[in-house]
């Protein structure tokens, strides 16, 4: 047909000026065996050849990797209590404002691990849930068990009631390249997008051990993370960011935006430190945090990197891990794990990926030498440290040296609140970590002392508590009863 077309408009130019008289008679033979086919028709095997070529750039490495990862990656669907302030009218500032609780929804992106339902996502979805929703990309419906949730970290892990699941293909971050392929794969903008499969999207590892400076709302630790410019979404977090074999190789967690969608600058924590987190959260409930007994200088300023050469190191503990390495005050880490120690954040990063017991080796200056040496890392002091029981639902520990540095305490002595109950918080106005420093003229030095002014001030009058809290001291009066 194409090729008659084309004879046709041929003869009506050469004709266009033509009298009916005089205008030449052109006979067209329209019998289809007259038509010469194409050379690439006439080629049965070229025809073949090319249709192949057409379907194997169709199935790139990324089609692939999408194909491996996306039946392990499910939805995460969350209803927790939100409570509201509103006020009956506008106008009506003197009114007293009324205070109420609403069941919301939240949505977010998770990815089995286990073949029994083992499912790791971010803690920030999971917070405060009353009822968890696991579903599939077949669109099935799993409630989930919170086995474990870490703010620091922003990893949760849930457990679902199934079996023969589809596992994601683990991979590692310690070799990405910069620039290389990777996919990033959840479920945005949840059911707006009208069923369970999840979304697909590329791009490449914009950087590696990337720290985002702490802000205001954050409670998560998010250090030595994956920069990547796949477009990252609201519903995304909890799910895997994945290389071009279809392994994952870090949590998406985050996004630089202003607008509230992606803007090709998104983040992922890296597989190897959401697995160990996960693993101590399903066998402890709680993540075990590691203590080198060293404190840095608290700058994310890199002129005094490169002023020092490193990061300056402004105390050890005595009889710290630090201290037993060979550490000491005025010593610079120059690297830690292979990595270079910069900022502070840098030491956080290495220190999240470290469990109590594992040999951390380093590099350190001392004047002008680089020394090396290893640090046997410990759990933190207040987990190791006697706890005393006061009113019932308070917890107290002794402050000593290391559990001052462990804190950041400005003083080294009083009773620490290491856990208090919701009861006894609204009674006496003191919260987690609070450092009770003196009760009515009484100097606390140990915990124990705390215990035994309160049952002796029993019945009586209001006592008086002094106590530390983020450095200031503060007073609150109650009654014992």
């Amino acid at each position: 047909m194409t090729f008659i077309i084309a004879l046709t408009f041929a003869v009506s130019a050469a004709c266009r000026d033509a009298t009916p008289e005089n205008r030449p008679r052109v006979e067209i033979d329209t019998r289809l065996d007259s038509v010469e086919p194409a050379a690439w028709i006439q080629d049965d095997t070229l025809l073949h050849q090319r249709s192949a070529e057409i379907g194997q750039s169709r199935h790139s490495a990324i089609v692939e990797a999408a194909r491996r990862a996306s039946p392990a990656v499910v939805s995460v669907n969350v209803t927790r209590r939100q409570r509201q302030v509103v006020r009956s009218s506008y106008f009506d500032f003197f009114a007293m404002p009324r205070e109420y609780e609403r069941l919301v929804q939240g949505v977010g992106s998770g990815f089995i691990v286990t073949s029994d339902g083992l499912v790791i996502t971010n803690q920030h979805v999971t917070a405060g849930a009353e009822q968890i929703i696991v579903t599939t990309p077949a669109g099935v419906d799993h409630p989930a068990e919170l086995l474990g949730e870490d703010p620091l970290t922003d990893i949760a892990v849930l457990q679902i009631d199934a079996e023969d699941l589809q596992v994601i293909p683990l991979g590692t971050s310690q070799d990405l390249t910069i620039g290389e392929w990777v996919v990033a794969i959840g479920n945005p903008f949840a059911y707006l997008l009208g069923n369970s499969e999840p979304t697909v999207t590329a791009g490449v590892v914009s950087a590696v051990g990337r720290n985002l400076l702490p802000s205001g709302r954050q409670t998560g630790v998010y250090v030595g993370m994956i920069q990547t410019d796949a477009a990252i979404n609201p519903g995304n977090s909890g799910g895997p960011l994945v290389n071009a074999f279809g392994a994952v190789v870090g949590v998406n967690s985050s996004i630089f935006t202003a607008s509230g969608g992606s803007v090709g600058i998104g983040f992922a924590i890296p597989i190897e430190r959401a697995l160990r987190v996960a693993d101590e959260l399903r066998r402890y409930g709680s993540v075990q945090r590691s203590w080198t007994g060293v404190e840095v200088v608290n700058t994310e300023d890199l002129r005094a990197w490169k002023t020092v050469g490193g990061l300056e190191i402004l105390d050890v503990a005595q009889g710290s891990p630090a201290s037993e390495g060979g550490l000491r005050r005025g010593d610079v880490l120059v690297s830690a794990l292979g990595r270079p120690v910069r900022t502070f954040l840098d030491w956080e990063a290495v220190k999240l990926d470290v469990s109590p017991g594992d040999t951390l080796d380093i590099v350190y200056k001392r004047g002008r030498r680089d020394r090396r040496g290893t640090i046997v890392v410990q759990s933190l002091p207040t987990t190791q440290a006697e706890r005393i029981s006061v009113l019932g639902d308070i917890e107290l520990i002794t402050v000593t040296g290391a559990i001052q540095q462990e804190r950041d305490l400005a003083r080294g002595f009083g009773a620490l609140i290491y856990a208090i109950g919701d009861a006894a918080s609204r009674a006496t106005g003191l919260r987690d970590g609070d450092v009770i420093l003196q009760i009515n003229r009484s100097r606390i030095t140990e915990a124990v002392e705390v215990g035994e002014i309160l049952r002796r001030a029993a019945g009586r009058n209001a006592i008086r508590v002094y106590f530390e809290r983020s450095g200031r001291v503060r007073i609150t009066d109650f009654y014992v009863r």
